[in-house]
């Protein structure tokens, strides 16, 4: 997975709507989206002004597994 950012909104819409159904992804309210690496080349046909961050890194991508929610008692 690759972290790339949007320059706006509009790109960043555009995008996830492209992405959405083809491609795995997450998004960050810091504007930051990981991607699989292979859905880069399908963004730039597309169109959509991005640029890449880095690799994610795997603490990045699964905090949210290693903290489950709590279940209502």
């Amino acid at each position: 997975m690759i972290i790339i950012r949007f320059p706006d909104d509009p790109s960043e819409r555009q995008a996830l709507g492209y992405l959405a159904g083809r491609f795995s992804f997450k998004t960050w309210a810091t504007g930051e989206t990981a991607v699989p690496e292979a859905a880069l080349p399908y963004l730039a046909r597309e169109g959509v002004h991005f640029s890449v961050e880095g690799p994610a890194t795997y603490e990045r991508l699964i905090p949210a597994l290693r903290d489950p929610p709590v279940a209502a008692v």
